[in-house]
């Protein structure tokens, strides 16, 4: 009997010793067949070009047939990025992602320069100024954007159902995202408006802090979370948020190659509302963060989820350094929700769907026909 078993696990060995080394000729291959595409380009294309440009779009290239969020920074991209601007560069206030090798707006942030000029979730960046986006990297994409504070930039944008180029003339600010913003609504002032527009250092602070004000009131019956066009933020702070509103179970579980990127994360005992009525407004805007949120509520049945399908970002960045003092921007694991769920391009869909019509995150009902339809969902 053991003689079989050697026998067999001999054979697995050989078929994994010849399917490696199959693998390793067809790496050299093309290894080989990459030096050669090289050289024709050296001798034979009509220009004379950088062979270490080229290599760095080959680099960025292999990153982002991976995703949209993976990117290769050279040297002088990468010091940019990380350089402190306080005061000295201004940006637009927009949440970015490549497709189709074009520059995807994922969200534009409340009370930005994007947002005030118009800017929307899904929009395509088709120019900086002159320059047209394609062919770029996502990163040089940003650097573009990026400027003085009190300059102008002009993007073309392409938008769904809208046949002409759409431009947009905006002013670069310093970007200072407060990230809640509260107030009581409704025909009886009982429900609790939250307006949650990103996942910062001390949102669970500023949040908490403005739902226990509404419950020492006494009147407050329900809550209305509106996360539209939130582009999330950190993960410690969504996990916190969505914790205050569980009694117990997981809330969200990241999955990676490596063991350190594969956690669960679990809520504590404690409603913070007593087990009120919560509805969450969500739309094509709301991405990451806002869907840990939105679809570990929603898969506990502890709200109803509103508006739009969110974005599908779920996914977690690492920024890590390299050897020629560039960077690479990589994705090392992804979001699960409790039920198990990927969000990863998928997002997290509505219970009830309720589009988006006229100018929203206003809290007024004659402009905002989303919360319009919450309000009225909490009075039946």
């Amino acid at each position: 009997m053991k003689k079989i078993i050697i026998f067999y696990i001999s054979i697995i060995l050989s078929f994994q010793s010849i399917s490696y080394a199959k693998n390793s000729n067809e790496l050299y291959e093309k290894i080989d067949l990459f030096g050669e595409v090289l050289e024709k380009i050296k001798e034979e294309y009509v220009d004379e070009v950088d062979q270490a440009n080229v290599m760095d779009s080959a680099i960025n290239g292999v990153l982002q047939s991976l995703d949209p969020y993976s990117a290769y920074m050279s040297p002088e991209l990468f010091k940019s990025m990380r350089t402190e601007t306080k005061g000295e560069f201004g940006g637009l206030g927009i949440e970015i992602g490549m497709e189709s090798g074009v520059i995807k707006v994922i969200s534009p942030i409340d009370d930005t320069p994007a947002a005030k000029a118009g800017i929307k979730a899904g929009d395509y960046i088709v120019k900086i100024n002159d320059e047209q986006v394609q062919g770029k990297t996502l990163m040089e994409s940003v650097k573009l954007m990026r400027g003085p504070v009190g300059s102008s930039i002009e993007l073309t944008i392409r938008r769904k159902n809208v046949k002409k180029s759409l431009i947009f003339k905006i002013k670069r600010q310093i970007i200072e995202v407060r990230s809640v913003d509260a107030k009581i609504i409704g025909e009886e002032k009982n429900i609790g408006y939250i307006r949650l527009k990103s996942f910062n250092e001390n949102s669970d602070q500023q949040f908490i802090e403005k739902i226990k004000k509404f419950e020492k009131e006494k009147k407050i019956k329900s809550y209305i979370i509106d996360i539209r066009n939130n582009p999330g933020g950190l993960l410690a702070q969504a996990i916190s948020i969505t914790d205050f509103f569980l009694d117990d179970g997981e809330i969200v579980s990241t999955k990676g190659r490596n063991i350190s990127e594969t956690r669960k994360f679990f809520a504590k005992k404690g409603d913070g509302i007593n087990g009120k009525p919560v509805i969450i407004m969500v739309n094509n805007g709301s991405a990451s963060a806002s869907e840990i949120l939105a679809g570990a509520l929603k898969d506990h049945k502890r709200a109803i989820i509103l508006g739009e399908t969110t974005y599908g970002k779920g996914s977690v960045q690492s920024i890590i350094p390299l050897r020629n003092g560039g960077g690479i921007r990589l994705t090392i694991s992804k979001y699960y929700l409790p039920s198990g769920k990927s969000i990863s391009e998928i997002g997290v869909s509505p219970d009830i769907t309720v589009e988006e019509d006229g100018d929203a995150f206003e809290m007024n009902t004659t402009t905002d026909n989303q919360l319009n339809y919450a309000i009225k969902l909490l009075k039946l």
